[in-house]
C-alpha cells in the first residue's frame, strides 16, 4: 500500500517547523511575494501613463519636420517612419499574413499573451540557471512589439518585458484592434533603409500596400523577424522558404485556402523596386547641428526627435544654404587646393541665429557626422586680434590712429620675439593700419601694454575657450592651447555688427510636439552688451581697411561693403613654413549678417597653402556674400573706412577754424587727445629703454 508523502513529516521539515510556526515565515513570505507584485504593479502603472500613449499615433504618423526664419517647411527628420498609410489602405492579404505568422490570437488578446508570458518565464530561470542574463523568445504581442519600438530599448531583460505588458495594457485601452495593427505595419522594419509596409511595397514589389498580393505579402511577413536574414534581395532562397511558411499558416489560420496557397507558393519572387528613398534631409549640415542643439540644449532624445513628430523651427535661410552648399561643390572658390577641407556658417548679426552652415567638402554626408563649422578645435590666427587686443586697446583709452612700432623686437623675461608675414618690417603704423594689414608686432606690443591678463579676459568674454596655458604673448596671434570654431568666432564678432552686443549663435526658436504643444517656446541663446556702441564703431571703422587696403583685398562683393579680419597660421610641418599657412581665416561681416569661413590642411600633413586670401577663400567669400546679403535688409554701416576719415581730415585740416578743429574732437570722443597722451607716454617710456 503506497503512503501518500507529506513534507511535514519530513525530519528537515521537524526540525525548522518550531522556528516557521513561531515567526509566521510563511506568511511574511506571502506578504512579501504580495508587496513585490503590487510595488511592480504600480511601477508599470506610472511608467505606462507618463507613456503618454495617447499621442503615439500621432508621434507614429507624422514626421518631424523642420521650419526655416519664415516658417516655410524645409526638410523632415525621421528614422523609424517611412510613408504612413492608413488601414484602408494596406490589403487584408498583408493583415491576415502578419497575424497569422505573428499574432493569430490578435483580436482576442488584452494585449499581452499569458502563454508567451509563461514561455519568458520559463526561459528566464533556464536562462538563470545557465548563467545567461537574457530573455530569449518571449512571445510578445504585436501590441507588444509596437511599444517595445516605439518606448523601449532592444535589450532582452525581465525589466523591459514588465514595461512592456504595461504599456501594452494601456496601448489596448486607448486605441482599437485596428489601430493598433495600423501603426504596427507602419512603424515595421523591413530591411535595406526601409520602415513601413507602404515603402516595403514599393522597395521590394514596385507597388502601394493597397495593391499587395498574397505571395507579395507572405514574402514581407516573413521578413518581420529578421529582416537582414529573410529580404529577397539578399537572401532569396531564404526568403522564398520563409514565404511558404507563412503562407502555410495563413492557411491554417483560415485565411486562404489550400489551392491558393499550392498557387502561392509555386510562383517565384519577382522583385521591383520604386522606392524613391528620403529626399527630405535637404540640408544635412544644419539639420545635424539642429538634432544636435535639440539634444545638447533643450534636452531631448536623438530617438524623439526622429520619431515624435515635432515641428522644430530655426533661424534656417534657405536661400543662403542652398546657395552655400552648392558654392561648396566648386574647387575654384577654394583656390583649387583639393587637399584642403573648409566650413562657413552664417549668423544673423543681431541675434545670433545661425543662417547656414557647412561643416566640410566631403563629397557624401556622413549623419551627424564632425561638422567643422561648429565641432572643431582650430587655431584662429591674426582673427583673434580683434577680440584680444584691439577691442580692449580701445576700451582702455587707445586711438584708432594711435601709432606703434613695427621692427623687429623682443617682450618678456622670455623674449618672445614675433615676425611679421613674410618677415615685414616698416616704421611705426597707426592702429586701423597694423589691423587691416594683419602686422604682427604691432599686436604683441599693444598686448604687451595692456598686459597678457587684460587679453585673457577679453577672450574669455568674447565666448573663446581659452585655458590658463594660453596667458602668454601668443594669444595676440592665436596660438592656442585649445582652439575655436568657426561657429564660435561668428558669434564673437556679432558684438561689432550689432552695436557692441554679442549674441549667441543658435539654431532653434521654437519646437512643438506633435499634439500641438510648445515644448521650446524662444531659445536659451544669451545677448550681451560686451561694449559700447562707440567702440564697436570704432572697430568696424579699422575692419573696414580689411577689404579696402589691407589682407582682404579682392574679396569684396561688387557692389557691397563689408568689414572684418583675415588670418592664417603657419604649419609646423613644412620647412617653408614662414611663407605658406595651415589655417587660412576670413572673417566678413554687415550690420546684417557674420559670416566666418576656414580653410585649413588636416592632421600632420606637410602641405600647406598659400598665405594669399585669394589663393585660398577669397573667391568663396566674394561669390558667398555676394549670394547672401541681396537676401538681407542690405542696411549700410553708420562709419566709414578709417582710411578715407584719416584722409579727408588731413587734407582739409588747414582750412578748418579752431572751432571746426574742437567740434570734430569731440565728435570723435576725444580720440585726437588720447592718441597724443598715448604720443607722449610712449615717448617717455622710450627714453628708459
Amino acid at each position: 500500500m503506497d503512503r501518500k508523502f507529506s513534507i511535514k513529516k519530513t525530519a528537515v521539515w521537524q526540525k525548522i517547523a518550531p522556528v516557521w510556526n513561531r515567526y509566521q515565515i510563511g506568511r511574511l513570505l506571502i506578504l512579501m511575494v504580495m508587496t513585490l507584485f503590487l510595488a511592480g504593479s504600480a511601477y508599470g502603472i506610472v511608467n505606462a501613463k507618463t507613456a503618454h500613449v495617447s499621442s503615439l499615433q500621432q508621434s507614429l504618423s507624422q514626421t518631424t519636420d523642420v521650419y526655416d526664419n519664415s516658417g516655410d517647411k524645409a526638410g523632415s527628420l525621421y528614422s523609424q517612419k517611412g510613408t504612413y498609410v492608413k488601414y484602408n489602405q494596406i490589403a487584408p492579404s498583408m493583415k491576415n499574413a502578419v497575424l497569422s505568422i505573428e499574432d493569430r490570437n490578435f483580436y482576442k488578446e488584452p494585449g499581452f499573451s499569458i502563454k508567451g508570458l509563461a514561455r519568458a518565464a520559463f526561459l528566464l530561470v533556464k536562462n538563470k540557471l545557465t548563467g545567461s542574463e537574457t530573455i530569449s523568445g518571449g512571445g510578445s504581442t504585436l501590441t507588444q512589439q509596437l511599444v517595445k519600438n516605439a518606448y523601449l530599448t532592444q535589450e532582452q531583460t525581465f525589466t523591459r518585458k514588465f514595461k512592456e505588458i504595461f504599456l501594452a495594457v494601456q496601448v489596448e485601452k486607448t486605441y482599437s484592434k485596428n489601430d493598433i495593427l495600423t501603426m504596427y505595419l507602419n512603424n515595421a522594419w523591413f530591411g535595406h533603409g526601409v520602415w513601413g509596409v507602404e515603402d516595403a511595397s514599393e522597395k521590394y514589389f514596385g507597388v502601394h500596400a493597397s495593391e499587395l498580393n498574397t505571395e507579395q505579402a507572405a514574402t514581407l511577413a516573413g521578413m518581420l523577424t529578421n529582416p537582414s536574414g529573410f529580404n529577397p534581395i539578399d537572401n532569396p532562397g531564404r526568403s522564398k522558404a520563409r514565404r511558404n511558411l507563412v503562407i502555410e499558416t495563413m492557411v491554417e489560420n483560415k485565411k486562404i485556402t489550400k489551392s491558393e496557397a499550392t498557387a502561392a507558393k509555386a510562383t517565384n519572387i519577382t522583385l521591383s523596386d520604386n522606392y524613391t528613398g528620403d529626399e527630405s534631409y535637404r540640408y544635412p549640415w544644419y539639420f545635424d547641428s539642429v538634432i544636435n542643439e535639440a539634444i545638447n540644449t533643450y534636452g531631448l532624445t536623438e530617438k524623439d526627435i526622429m520619431n515624435k513628430g515635432y515641428k522644430i523651427y530655426t533661424t534656417l535661410n534657405q536661400k543662403d544654404q542652398e546657395n552655400l552648399q552648392n558654392d561648396y561643390e566648386k574647387g575654384s572658390l577654394f583656390g583649387n587646393q583639393s587637399e584642403a577641407q573648409a566650413a562657413t556658417v552664417v549668423l544673423n548679426a543681431k541675434t545670433g541665429g545661425v543662417r547656414a552652415v557647412v561643416g566640410g567638402r566631403e563629397t557624401t554626408h556622413t549623419y551627424r557626422g564632425f561638422n567643422r563649422a561648429n565641432q572643431s578645435q582650430l587655431q584662429p590666427g591674426s582673427i583673434i586680434k580683434p577680440l584680444v587686443v584691439y577691442t580692449p586697446a580701445l576700451v582702455n583709452g587707445y586711438s584708432i590712429n594711435t601709432e606703434l612700432p613695427n621692427k623687429k623686437m623682443s617682450f618678456g623675461t622670455n623674449n618672445y620675439s614675433p615676425n611679421n608675414a613674410l618677415n615685414v618690417e616698416t616704421g611705426n603704423v597707426k592702429m586701423y593700419e597694423a589691423l587691416e594689414h594683419s602686422y604682427n608686432i604691432p599686436a604683441v606690443y599693444l598686448l604687451d601694454k595692456l598686459g597678457v591678463d587684460t587679453g585673457y579676459t577679453w577672450g574669455k568674454k568674447f565666448g573663446l575657450n581659452l585655458v590658463s596655458s594660453d596667458k602668454n604673448y601668443a594669444l595676440a596671434l592665436g596660438g592656442l592651447t585649445k582652439g575655436v570654431s568657426p561657429q564660435q568666432m561668428a558669434a564673437a564678432y556679432t558684438t561689432f555688427a550689432n552695436g557692441g552686443k554679442m549674441s549667441e549663435a543658435h539654431y532653434i526658436t521654437k519646437i512643438v510636439d506633435a499634439s500641438g504643444k510648445t515644448i521650446v517656446a524662444k531659445p536659451k541663446a544669451k545677448q550681451t552688451q560686451l561694449i559700447s556702441k562707440s567702440i564697436a564703431d570704432k572697430m568696424t571703422k579699422m575692419m573696414l581697411g580689411t577689404y579696402t587696403n589691407g589682407t582682404g583685398k579682392g574679396a569684396t562683393p561688387t557692389g557691397y561693403t563689408i568689414a572684418g579680419k583675415t588670418g592664417t597660421t603657419e604649419n609646423p610641418n613644412s620647412t617653408n613654413n614662414s611663407n605658406s599657412s595651415k589655417d587660412s581665416w576670413a572673417v566678413a561681416y554687415t550690420n546684417d549678417v557674420v559670416q566666418v569661413s576656414w580653410e585649413g590642411i588636416e592632421g600632420n600633413s606637410s602641405s600647406s597653402l598659400p598665405i594669399g586670401l585669394m589663393s585660398t577663400i577669397g573667391n568663396l567669400v566674394k561669390t558667398s556674400m555676394g549670394q547672401i546679403l541681396p537676401n538681407t535688409e542690405e542696411s549700410s554701416f553708420t562709419v566709414s573706412d578709417a582710411n578715407k576719415t584719416t584722409s579727408s581730415t588731413s587734407s582739409s585740416s588747414d582750412g578748418n577754424s579752431w572751432a571746426d578743429n574742437a567740434k570734430k574732437n569731440i565728435q570723435n570722443g576725444v580720440d585726437t587727445t588720447v592718441a597724443g597722451a598715448n604720443k607722449v607716454w610712449d615717448t617717455v617710456t622710450g627714453w628708459f629703454n
